[in-house]
Order: structure tokens, then C-alpha cells, then sequence
């Protein structure tokens, strides 16, 4: 019997970018991989992802980058703007190398998703029995022994599996199941996140991601692979209100009383609320879990450490967690659990330094009031401004690159 032939069967829960890149080098390295998720389809939309530093090079490795540059959206920077679209600010991704709030490459989340799940598509159609893809269900119970775990869905039925990877997001069921309720981990960060798509408005200026700041909200209008729309961005500093949640209508009415009035494109924003098919509104939540391997259970993505959108690194950290997690799988078939052990190690630093958020959070992301409105407005006027912006490039400069951790080269279809 060869190594390959203890290749462990690997559960995955949760089709986002987490589980599709794992599952894409589980299929790649001969390992046989079930994927499960609740939604009925893929999920399209979301708000551009940036790749750089350890995540562009697992994107290279992994050979994602031909589809990824065929969607990039191409962004010139991040404006900042008053109540009549007039720019007091500007953060431009040449004048920070890449390595300010916009990077060289972005890409819808949505995109990148497509782009991984026709990876996967290809890979196993070279291999074929290794993928088993499930949309519109999810895991129920597991319970975990020595030698694999059994599972139960909500309507496939009861199986079992040597590894079951939790990728299912910031409100993981599988952390839940394995490692205990939510609240053990998740820490609040005061505020909600809310994005969705919208027409773009015919004078918003081409390739900047355009913010404003008003008392209790922040609100902009970012670049969208198709000129024709753009994605609304939201942060909204309030305290957890746990009724919102699943509330669509309660969730609309707090975003119009947050910014109705605010000028800019406030009116084209609110427009396109109702319309919106696409809608995400969630809690702002840091998800902190000390060891991401228990057992035969572990946490990818999200649902092991998240900083919420506020740090824009939870799609590299997913990305770098599927390639490491796959690589300690496929080097040990026959040592499954020294595998998840030696990925929870890999994984901790880049987790760590993506749970970072810049800037003080969202006090200093989203005033309280009038005053600090303007105070906000006076200072990032001053970050920006010719005189400081090299001390602000140091600040930025080398805050995104840690070393990948030597594992063996993925031997791929």
C-alpha cells in the first residue's frame, strides 16, 4: 500500500473561498474531498479582495493567477470626500507600491470564487471520483473517535470521514459543533459591516474607491469590474444589537436613518438599497481560537480567526490557510492528525498579523459625531497631504509579508 492509498477522505464545510482552495489542492494532490454548503448556489458579488505579499505568492503556486488577472478591477487608490464630492484626500496605490488600503490586485470575491471553483471543476475532471460538491446543505452533528468522524446533514444522509475542515465562515456551525458556542470566541469591535452592488453613479470619478465620513457612518462607493456598477461600502459604529440579525427590513431602516442627509451620493446609495439582491449585513466581530486543530476537526478561514472586514485580510488569510492545511495533508497521508497539528502552527502568525486592523479601529474609521466628523476630516486631510505622506508610507511599508513556512511542493494534476 503506498501513501496514497491512506489519503484521508476530507470533509469541507462551507463552499467560500476557504473551502474551494482547499478543496482545489486536496483534488490536485490525489485526496479525496467533500464539499458541503447551505447555500442553494455560488455565491456571486462581494466586495473587492486584494492579494499581496504571502497571498500572491499561494495564488502563483497554486496557478490561480491567469484567472485572476482576467478579473481584476483596476483601482487607482482611495478618495475621500466631503458632502459635495469634493476630495480632501487621497491614498494612491502607486504612491504606497501597493501596500496601502488598495493593492495592485484586487478582485471581486465573488470572481475569485468562480475563478477557483472552474480550478477545481478542471482538477477534477482529470481525477475523477475525488470531488463530491454539495450546494443547499450543511452539517447537523459530528461526533469524532480516534480513527474519523461521523457526521450528520440536514438532508444528505449520516457519513464518515477522516478529517471534517470547518471553512464555513465568521458564524462557523462547525466550531460551534466541535469546539463550542460562538460567544467563546468571538469578540465584538463595535459597529456593523454592509455591502452590496449599485449602479454607479454617472460623475463618481473613474478607478477610486471614494469614502465619506458622517457622524455614526462611513459610507462609500468602490469600482467594480464592470464600469456599469460599483459596490456600496458601510460601517456603521453602533452597539451589538442582535435583533438585526436576519432582519433585512430592520437592517435597511438603520443604514437610511444613518446617512439620509449625508450629501454625496448618499440619495443614489439609499436608491439602490431596496433593489439590492446582493446585500451583506453582519456584526463586526474579531474571531479569536487558540488552536484551530481539534482531533479530526479544524477551522479554515473565518470560522479559525477573523478581524472583521475592517483589516481587509480575511480572503489572504483563507487563501494561505487552504495552501498550508492542503500541503500538510498531502506530505503526511498516513499521519493525518500531525498534519492538522503542524498546519495549526503554520497558520497562527498569519493569522495573528491578519486580525491587525490599521488605523485605531472603527473609532478612528467612523466618527461619533459632528466634531469628530470634522476632526476626522482635518486629519486624514493631513496624512495624505504632500508634506507627511513619506512618514505615512514608512508606516505602511513591509506591514504585509511573512514568510511562507517550508512544506513540501504540491505534486498537482
Amino acid at each position: 500500500m503506498n501513501d496514497f492509498d491512506r489519503a484521508p477522505h476530507v470533509l469541507v464545510s462551507g463552499a467560500g473561498i476557504a473551502g474551494l482552495a482547499l478543496a482545489l489542492q486536496l483534488v490536485r494532490a490525489g485526496i479525496r474531498a467533500t464539499v458541503v454548503e447551505r447555500a442553494d448556489a455560488p455565491r456571486a458579488g462581494g466586495q473587492a479582495v486584494d492579494l499581496r505579499g504571502a497571498s500572491r505568492e499561494v495564488a502563483e503556486r497554486m496557478r490561480l493567477m491567469p484567472g485572476i488577472d482576467a478579473l481584476r478591477v483596476h483601482e487607482q487608490g482611495m478618495s475621500y470626500v466631503d458632502g459635495q464630492g469634493r476630495v480632501f484626500g487621497r491614498m494612491s496605490m502607486a504612491d504606497f507600491d501597493g501596500e496601502g488600503a488598495v493593492a495592485e490586485i484586487e478582485i471581486a470575491r465573488g470572481d475569485l470564487a468562480q475563478v477557483l471553483l472552474d480550478a477545481l471543476h478542471a482538477a477534477a475532471d482529470t481525477r475523477p471520483g475525488l470531488l463530491d460538491l454539495r450546494f443547499g446543505d450543511r452539517l447537523t452533528a459530528l461526533a469524532q473517535d480516534a480513527t474519523g468522524v461521523d457526521v450528520e446533514f440536514e438532508h444528505a444522509r449520516p457519513a464518515r470521514f477522516d478529517v471534517v475542515v470547518g471553512a464555513d465562515g465568521v458564524h462557523s456551525a462547525t466550531r460551534r459543533l466541535a469546539f463550542g458556542p460562538e460567544k467563546r470566541f468571538a469578540t465584538y469591535l463595535g459597529g456593523y459591516a454592509a455591502f452590496f452592488t449599485m449602479p454607479t453613479p454617472a460623475d463618481l470619478e473613474e478607478g477610486w474607491f471614494a469614502l465619506r465620513f458622517v457622524p455614526g457612518a462611513t459610507f462609500g462607493i468602490r469600482p467594480d469590474l464592470d464600469p456599469s456598477t460599483s459596490k456600496a461600502i458601510l460601517t456603521l459604529r453602533m452597539d451589538r444589537d442582535p435583533s438585526l440579525r436576519g432582519d433585512r427590513a430592520a437592517q435597511e431602516a438603520l443604514i437610511r436613518e444613518r446617512i439620509a442627509g449625508a450629501g454625496w451620493h448618499a440619495p443614489s446609495v439609499l436608491a439602490a438599497l431596496s433593489e439590492a439582491s446582493d446585500l451583506y449585513f453582519d456584526e463586526l466581530v474579531r474571531i479569536d481560537v487558540p488552536d484551530v486543530a481539534n482531533g479530526r476537526v479544524v477551522l479554515l478561514g473565518d470560522a479559525a480567526s477573523c478581524g472583521s472586514p475592517m483589516t481587509g485580510q480575511g480572503t489572504a488569510t483563507a487563501l494561505i490557510g487552504a495552501y498550508l492545511l492542503a500541503a500538510r495533508l498531502a506530505s503526511s497521508p498516513g499521519d493525518t492528525m500531525g498534519s492538522l497539528r503542524r498546519y495549526s502552527a503554520d497558520i497562527a502568525p498569519f493569522a495573528a498579523q491578519g486580525k491587525e486592523i490599521p488605523g485605531g479601529g472603527i473609532k478612528r474609521m467612523v466618527p461619533a459625531n459632528r466634531l469628530e466628523a470634522a476632526v476626522s476630516r482635518a486629519l486624514t486631510g493631513l496624512m495624505f497631504s504632500r508634506a507627511t505622506l513619506p512618514l505615512v508610507r514608512r508606516m505602511f511599508a513591509g506591514g504585509t509579508s511573512l514568510p511562507l513556512p517550508e512544506v513540501a511542493p504540491l505534486t498537482v494534476a
